[in-house]
């Protein structure tokens, strides 16, 4: 059995935490399916008890230990736990450093410790109808007017829409000579003009609250802009890595869990009067599977080391994310075969693997766009092999 390296605190940190979600969320998710939406309370609940933000300075109330691990625990028990559904790595890992990253002083002041404690969730809007890994087909737009900006246009498909307090949006501001000159943001809950769409419905992930945004001469103040303006492209680019990790790290794990459902499944049903696992095709089946998560899982956490260390690239993000999501995909459609009629049972857990996993070779970049990075790079003149490369 490969070893896993985390430490003794970070051991001790995933146990706390699964106790965390046994108690406080898993009872909830069922209510919440039904609603279409997580209650805010989760949020909370998880910061009141340090699980929202592990890595924010001390200042702003987080612990202030950056180690992409604490994440990647709460990731994987979030997955193995079956409550996908809450987005709490959306607003704590993907949308908060954006803030630390590109943000000043007086906005992580003004922001972050609410964040930390789960009174201001966040979400980040970048998808439009017509523009969703394609970026430079953004209409969204925003002109400056003396001290503030005026913004205008609309989002959908924005994860964490209904709940958001705080959302980081991203519009072009000289859409006439530059498609990539964009500027970020900082768009708050009651501001005049911002108004919410439906809560959309989708195939999986049920109680996440997924949304149209639309902006309506937002006045936005300057002091709310993040970053430099202009360089909000850029800004996208540079957290894409991050984001495609923390989904690599979200897919696998659901695909692990998909596995030990479907292997306790086979070795219970029987069929012409013998367990189904006593059948070489299960058994040849599940071991091709098993062999494809443990080598992912190798993958997947060298990335974490890399990211930990400043090394992980983009092309490096991009293969994680294409080889998880498409493992999560292949191991619930594995799972829901193998279950036969009650695999497409709502009532079964692998039913709901089956249609949860069915976004994660969209969003985050298609497997399509996935494997454009990858091919550009790999066929480029100095590319680098993976075996010269040191994470």
């Amino acid at each position: 059995m490969l070893q896993r390296d985390f430490t003794d605190e970070q051991n001790m940190f995933r146990e706390a935490y699964r106790k965390f979600l046994a108690t406080e969320i898993v009872p909830q998710m069922e209510q919440w399916r039904e609603a279409g939406i997580v209650d805010r309370s989760a949020f909370g609940k998880a910061g009141e008890q340090g699980f929202l933000m592990i890595w924010p300075e001390e200042k702003y109330g987080g612990m202030g230990d950056p180690d992409f691990r604490f994440e990647q625990i709460i990731m994987e028990e979030t997955a193995y736990a079956r409550v996908g559904d809450w987005f709490s790595t959306l607003h704590s890992r993907l949308v908060g450093p954006y803030l630390t990253r590109f943000g000043n002083e007086e906005q992580c002041q003004r922001f972050l410790p609410g964040c930390v404690r789960g009174d201001t969730i966040l979400a980040i809007a970048m998808t439009e109808p017509d523009a969703g890994s394609d970026l430079a087909g953004m209409r969204s737009s925003a002109v400056q007017q003396g001290d503030h900006w005026v913004l205008n246009g609309s989002k959908t498909y924005i994860s964490n829409g209904i709940n958001a307090d705080l959302v980081i949006v991203a519009a072009k501001t000289d859409p006439a000579n530059n498609p990539h000159h964009m500027t970020l943001f900082l768009v708050e809950r009651g501001m005049e003009g911002f108004e919410r769409g439906r809560n959309l419905k989708k195939m999986g992930l049920k109680a996440q609250d997924t949304a149209e945004l639309f902006f309506n001469n937002v006045k936005v103040p300057r002091d709310n802009v993040l970053g430099e303006p202009g360089r909000g492209f850029y800004y996208l680019m540079e957290g894409l890595a991050e984001e495609r990790l923390i989904g690599a790290v979200g897919y696998l794990s659901s695909a692990q869990l998909s596995w030990d459902l479907t292997a306790d499944y086979v070795r219970e049903r029987k069929a012409f009067g013998k367990p189904l696992a006593q059948f070489q095709n299960t058994q040849f089946k599940l071991a091709e599977m098993r062999m494809q998560l443990d080598v992912a899982q190798c993958y997947v956490d060298q990335c974490v080391h890399a990211f930990n260390s400043g090394a992980l690239t983009a092309v490096d993000a991009a293969a994680a994310k294409l080889l998880t999501s498409e493992l999560q995909m292949a191991a619930a459609d594995l799972g829901v075969q193998l279950h036969g009629g009650a695999g497409y049972m709502d009532e079964y857990a692998i039913s709901r693997q089956f249609t949860d996993a069915r976004i994660s070779t969209i969003y985050a970049g298609s497997s399509e766009v996935m494997k454009i990075i990858i091919s550009r790079a790999c066929l480029s003149d100095n590319y680098q092999p993976f075996n010269t490369r040191n994470f």
